[in-house]
């Protein structure tokens, strides 16, 4: 029985049945499955493939269910045991929407094989990722703008204007911390900030005091890099700024995923 039949009856059947995903995976798990909840849930999106057996299980589960309404929607059990992913294979299918499913160190590998599939490290420059760190510079008015990916021990640069050194140690940027970041990181003033006050790139070249950096998602939706404005003085960040940025930054990301 093809599995994508066992996916539409089940969603039918919650449905109808007025049960939720959750009261299924607990049926479920109780009658001996073992995968999450939310890959439970990924599966019955499409997202994610179960083994036969799994799928069988979840059958029975909502088969279950479905005894204690007046629902007659029955769900069928496969007739073939299909081959499916691998653990690994089936958390990597959902991309950084899993991230949570990883250790730090599996999540890591994940975000620098995306990195790597973007083909963009250590390659040329290019006029389609200048003209918005061009755009960028010129909005914030500040002496540089750059469009950064971060491996595994680096900062490599895209796009850049202004006075950065290419390929500075990861760990000493702001981008590194930028990346972690679900959403943008503002330093106003990085002498006034005991993160970066210290840091050297702040007490020497190229003397940050001003820095917005927006993450920018790559192949599966990691985070693969930034793009980020700097300046040597400290300056304010308002609301219009905040979605200039982000606007610039979906552009930058359509490049890298195109």
């Amino acid at each position: 029985m093809n599995g994508q039949i066992q996916i539409r009856l089940t969603t039918l059947a919650l449905a109808r049945s007025h049960c939720t995903v959750s009261e299924l995976w607990v049926k479920y798990y109780a009658l001996g499955g073992s995968v999450s909840q939310f890959e439970v849930q990924a599966y019955l999106g499409g997202l994610l493939v179960l083994h036969g057996s799994e799928r069988n299980i979840l059958a029975d589960a909502m088969n279950e269910l479905l005894e204690h309404t007046p629902v007659d929607i029955r769900v069928p059990r496969s007739e073939e045991d299909e081959p499916a992913e691998t653990s690994g294979d089936s958390k990597r299918s959902l991309g950084a929407l899993g991230a949570f499913l990883f250790t730090a160190e599996e999540a890591e590998q994940e975000r620098l094989d995306a990195v790597t599939r973007t083909n963009l490290l250590d390659s040329p420059g290019e006029a389609r990722f200048d003209r918005y760190t061009q755009q960028a510079r010129d909005y914030f008015q500040v002496s540089s703008s750059i469009v950064a990916l971060i491996d595994d021990h680096r900062m490599f640069l895209k796009s850049v204007l202004g006075p950065i050194e290419q390929n500075l140690p990861r760990e000493i940027t702001f981008c590194n911390a930028t990346i972690r970041n679900a959403g943008p990181l503002i330093v106003p003033d990085a002498l006034e900030d005991g993160r970066f006050s210290a840091n050297p790139l702040v007490v020497g070249e190229p003397f940050i005091r001003f820095y917005a950096g927006y993450p920018l998602r790559g192949p599966g939706g990691w985070t693969v890099g930034t793009l980020c404005v700097i300046d040597q003085h400290p300056r304010s960040f308002s609301a219009q700024d905040g979605r200039f940025l982000r606007r610039i930054a979906r552009l930058v990301e359509d490049e890298i995923n195109a």
